[in-house]
């Protein structure tokens, strides 16, 4: 057993204080108790095409969420977003940009790579958390996806 076999929302995120108010929002709906923090794009792609020091997960039990921000060192979320949906293990996997780039580029780049949702981080704390919620609710519990083979 290593660990990462049933992961429920891998999030994506290179900000501690934003990584720690999004698992704080998770852990008020129940939702973080199968949830494995990435600080870089590198350490995300390793962990779902099962390389590097996450080599012994399998790539079948992949999470139900990734939650991803868009800046992040080594490779950007634009990057593995693109490989991700490249992939036919992984393409299925939804994707939410979590980000506080507004900038229509992004967006628009995103989409086209095929993120399921693109969300602007609020500024305040409160709606932060109250966004962050709702995100993992519907995204973990509500959506169903295709059973990974």
């Amino acid at each position: 057993m290593t660990g990462f076999e049933n992961v429920e929302i891998l999030l994506v995120e290179d900000n501690p204080t934003d990584a720690e108010l999004a698992m704080r929002a998770l852990n008020k709906k129940n939702l973080s108790n199968n949830l494995v923090w990435l600080k870089d794009g590198v350490e995300a792609l390793d962990f779902m095409f099962c390389r590097g020091q996450y080599e012994k997960r399998a790539v079948s039990s992949a999470p139900k969420l990734i939650l991803l921000d868009l800046k992040l060192p080594k490779i950007d979320g634009i990057g593995v977003l693109r490989a991700l949906k490249a992939d036919a293990k992984t393409r299925t996997v939804p994707v939410v940009m979590l980000t506080s780039s507004s900038e229509e580029r992004d967006i628009v780049e995103s989409y086209q790579l095929g993120v399921n949702s693109y969300i602007v981080k609020p500024v305040d704390f409160d709606k932060f958390v109250e966004m962050v919620s709702q995100v993992g609710l519907y995204w973990a519990l509500v959506n169903k996806v295709p059973q990974t083979s």
